[in-house]
């Protein structure tokens, strides 16, 4: 016999609790869709505002057009990562599939464990989250990309890890574009991210997918031309 609602636990931000407790507790509360633990501390997302959602699938909508043309790679969003003694729920992220060589793992049938080779937020109400803890759990967790997207000011930030484990920004070139050292091909015109221009940033992206480095990306990667 079910639970009466009222005496199933509860997640509240600011809760401690094992990785273990917060998927049990989690898995007794299917009304509640975005959740998160960073170093044992519990983190209830607000209401996903328009401002947030409308750059969440810009970048989202990127990711998965290169995940598309570029086989042995997966995209995806809000999904839960076992990851280190925590569980976050980035975003969005892009993977090399652990088939193809990629530092993920599938050992959950539900979540896959250990860190995507890039990850993305979208900081409207949790900068200081995705900009604290969180960075720290991915730059610990050997995230080799992290992207955060703040609206007030507009900047999109594009980190690369480094040898010594920390993070440096990448920079765009000349053109405004920024070129992902990990997933050769994957180009983000800045201007035409900002102004939602959508058919800009696949313009920009088919560029990119149409490049030698991508080509070559694809062979390692054991995927058709």
């Amino acid at each position: 016999m079910a639970l009466p609602q009222l005496l199933i636990p509860a997640l509240r931000t600011g809760d401690r609790l094992s990785r273990q407790e917060f998927l049990r507790i989690w898995d007794g509360l299917p009304w509640l869709k975005n959740a998160e633990l960073i170093d044992g501390v519990v983190y209830v997302a607000s209401p996903v505002s328009r401002s947030h959602w409308n750059l969440d699938i810009r970048l989202i909508g990127v990711l998965r057009q290169y995940a598309i043309h570029t086989p042995g790679c997966e995209a995806g969003n809000n999904g839960t990562w076992l990851m280190l003694d925590s569980a976050p729920q980035p975003d969005a992220f892009l993977r090399i599939s652990p088939s193809r060589g990629g530092q993920s793992r599938d050992d959950d049938e539900r979540y896959p464990s250990g860190a995507p080779e890039l990850a993305a937020e979208v900081c409207i109400t949790s900068t200081e989250i995705d900009f604290g803890h969180k960075l720290a759990l991915y730059q610990r967790s050997g995230v080799r990309e992290y992207i955060t997207v703040e609206q007030l000011p507009a900047r999109l930030m594009w980190r690369s890890l480094q040898p010594d484990g920390s993070y440096a920004p990448l920079e765009p070139d000349a053109d405004g574009v920024l070129r992902s050292r990990v997933f050769p091909g994957l180009w983000l015109d800045l201007q035409a991210f900002w102004s939602n221009d959508g058919i800009g940033l696949e313009r920009v992206l088919r560029e990119g997918l149409a490049s030698a480095e991508h080509r070559e990306f694809m062979k390692s990667l054991g995927g058709s031309l």
